[in-house]
């Protein structure tokens, strides 16, 4: 007679959930592209000049609107695809690419320009408030994080499906998180270091890269060019 643990068979059939599966696919998809964490160094540099409070009311407002801006495609992702004749498999393809291309960028700790193109720290220091342009669009809500929640609105049947739940929440998740990042930037860095934080980075690149190409490859077998098993 085989022993199995009831704890671990419980908590493997959870793994294997639907919903679990998906809100995790959701979740990782989302934040490794928004990706506070690579932002706390232009952050710093933006706000060099700020006092605590001016620092938190910029990085509230650099999440709300990469919480704004995600959350409008989000709702308006079905539409954008019926409006422009846009197929699932065609975005699933072109947005693997976009995030393979941030992926690689991601392993080597650096920006992608997509996100942060040169001169835009610059710019925005001087700015009275950069929270809105370029914080929270397009370094926090990117091409990137948008391409990936309108391939997760793709596979939603409906609005009112369990699925755009766990993207909405996803959404709020992640720009809660970048807010307390961004918050609390200087002690972020002071407590990981510039090597954690590139360490992190290159981490969340390397799965980054892995998700891209799950994306890529479900793009093509839904075009009928890979078969399906």
């Amino acid at each position: 007679m085989i022993w199995t643990n009831p704890a671990a068979a419980a908590l493997n059939q959870l793994s294997t959930a639907p919903i679990v599966r998906f809100s995790l696919l959701a979740l990782s998809s989302i934040f490794f592209l928004v990706d506070p964490f690579a932002a706390i160094p232009s952050f710093l540099a933006i706000t060099a000049s700020a006092d605590p409070p001016r620092r938190r009311r910029m990085a509230r407002k650099g999440a709300l609107t990469c919480f704004i801006v995600l959350t409008g495609f989000a709702v308006g992702g079905q539409l954008i695809f019926r409006m422009f004749g846009i197929t699932l498999a065609a975005f699933e393809v072109a947005g693997g690419l976009i995030l393979l291309l941030i992926g690689l960028d991601m392993l080597e700790a650096r920006r992608s320009p997509t996100q942060e193109t040169h001169g835009d720290t610059e710019e925005a220091a001087v700015k009275e408030d950069a929270g809105i342009v370029p914080l929270g669009i397009p370094m926090l809500a990117g091409p990137g994080a948008i391409s990936s929640v309108m391939v997760l609105v793709g596979q939603v049947p409906s609005l009112w499906h369990w699925e755009m739940g766990a993207i909405l929440g996803s959404i709020t998740l992640t720009s809660l998180i970048s807010y307390w990042v961004l918050a609390g930037a200087g002690r972020v860095r002071q407590v990981m270091g510039e090597t954690g934080i590139r360490i992190l980075v290159r981490i969340m690149g390397l799965l980054l890269v892995a998700l891209a190409m799950q994306f890529f490859v479900n793009g093509l077998t839904d075009l009928g060019l890979i078969p399906r098993h």
